[in-house]
């Protein structure tokens, strides 16, 4: 994600710039917003709003979440990380940055790695370069598909007109060794795209750019795709998800292209059962409010707001209010959720969430504080007949990232989260995969930490 304008200066300050900004002590990060009224329209089944539950009157203490192994990779930067695994095991990570501690350039070659060995050692992908295809300096997005198909999106961002620049997708059909890319869009303002794969080998791409949501399909495994009509003609590319009998989820956010578009009441959840054909709008089960631009440290953030499938087709919906983390679940495809409230009021608002779901299982992280008291959160919670209950809880986690106000020396760094989620995922030899960003100029430390937990039992 990026942020358009610099807090505290200019006419560009309240507006969202995260990503390939400027480099050094300073980044995207914990980024305040004031939350205004974009009210929802309640759209549902017969046209009624969702159902929700009430607050949870007492929450179970969890165990610890415990940490197996944890590897710090330096050498190049890595925001805002994105996680895959193939069905032999190999790992990779993607993430953004510059290609050197003063410069980035939206058609630089996006940043990759590998690991063979569980995430103990990691090595660059080299994922080809601007002359074929492959460019992109911001956001990213991994997916693989039932042949272990290999999907990465990245986008473009210039640092001088602070607006996205295009969004492309690679392909690798052998384990990240060759890559063969298209660009899906080169439209001014191009933002946030997500790449997922359905079962029928079909690869799904959304992003936005201030008019709505595009999106586009590929039917011959990545070697070309074809763009359909919007999913919504207006609103933000939040988040993406397929589901087990392939269908997609799409969280549409009021706020799009970098922070430069809001469009009041653009809070939806559109899902599609047809591969794509047609898309219908719900409303989403949370009532908190978007903020139309970010800046001082007077409220909660919001950009990306997870989905997630599971293996029986439940639709699953995360994100903070009223100091607490929700989870929503629907049987019928977004048009009614029931909602459990996994944490009691946390001492700092919960942000930025992420979340995943496998088996009976679901796992999510969040953010909290700013400054000297950020930390990351991760939990894993479990289904039964009561529905979820977060079974383990991580320790509060301290990143080493860090940013500091443009033109102001490093000295005034703060504790940020290098992008606006912390990306997880189940491992097929068993536990559980996190990956976050480092970024400390003053120590030369660019790179990120993988981190594996055991999941109980």
């Amino acid at each position: 994600m990026h942020r358009r304008g610099r807090r505290g200066e200019g006419p560009g300050f309240g507006r969202r710039l995260c990503g390939s900004w400027w480099w050094g002590p300073a980044a995207c990060g914990v980024t305040a917003a004031i939350l205004l009224a974009a009210p929802s329209t309640g759209y549902g089944a017969a046209g009624q709003p969702p159902t929700r539950e009430p607050a949870s009157p007492e929450v179970v203490v969890p165990d610890v979440l415990k940490t197996a192994s944890e590897v710090v990779v330096l050498g190049r930067l890595a925001r805002e990380p994105m996680l895959a695994e193939l069905s032999t095991g190999e790992l990779f990570l993607a993430g953004y940055g510059a290609q050197s501690a003063t410069s980035s350039h939206p058609d630089q070659a996006p940043f990759l790695w590998r690991s063979d060995d569980r995430g103990a050692t990691w090595e660059v992908v080299d994922v080809g370069g601007p002359e074929t295809g492959a460019r992109g300096n911001s956001d990213v997005d991994l997916a693989v598909g039932p042949e272990d198909e290999l999907y990465f999106a990245s986008m473009g961002f210039d640092r001088t007109t602070l607006r996205g620049t295009h969004v492309a997708v690679g392909v690798s059909l052998d384990r990240g060794r060759s890559w063969r890319w298209s660009e899906l869009s080169r439209t001014e303002l191009d933002d946030r795209p997500w790449v997922v794969v359905t079962p029928d080998r079909v690869a799904h791409a959304v992003w936005n750019d201030g008019s709505g949501v595009a999106y586009a399909r590929s039917e011959d495994r990545g070697a070309s795709w074809q763009e359909r009509p919007r999913i919504h003609d207006q609103g933000g590319s939040s988040h993406f998800a397929a589901g087990p009998a392939g269908e997609l989820a799409v969280r549409i956010s009021p706020l799009s292209a970098s922070g430069h578009r809001f469009h009041e009441g653009a809070d939806h959840i559109a899902v599609s059962t047809d591969g794509g054909a047609s898309w219908t709008l719900h409303a989403p089960p949370s009532r908190a409010e978007w903020p139309r631009n970010f800046f001082g440290l007077a409220a909660t953030p919001r950009w990306v707001e997870p989905l997630a499938w599971t293996p029986d087709g439940q639709l699953l919906h995360l994100w903070g209010e009223d100091g607490s983390l929700h989870l929503a679940g629907s049987v019928d495809r977004g048009a009614s959720w029931t909602t459990t409230v996994l944490t009691g009021a946390e001492a700092a608002a919960p942000f930025f969430p992420y979340l995943v779901a496998w088996g009976e299982r679901a796992a999510f992280s969040w953010w909290s504080g700013q400054g000297e008291s950020l930390r990351a959160h991760i939990a894993v919670a479990q289904r039964g007949d009561g529905g979820w209950q977060i079974a383990a809880r991580s320790e509060a986690l301290e990143v080493d990232a860090w940013r500091a106000p443009p033109g102001a020396d490093a000295s005034s760094a703060m504790r940020e989260t290098g992008g606006e989620y912390l990306p997880l995922l189940p491992l097929r030899g068993g536990g559980l995969a996190a990956a976050y960003t480092v970024q400390n100029a003053p120590r030369d430390r660019f790179g990120f930490v993988f981190r594996r937990f055991d999941l109980p039992k």
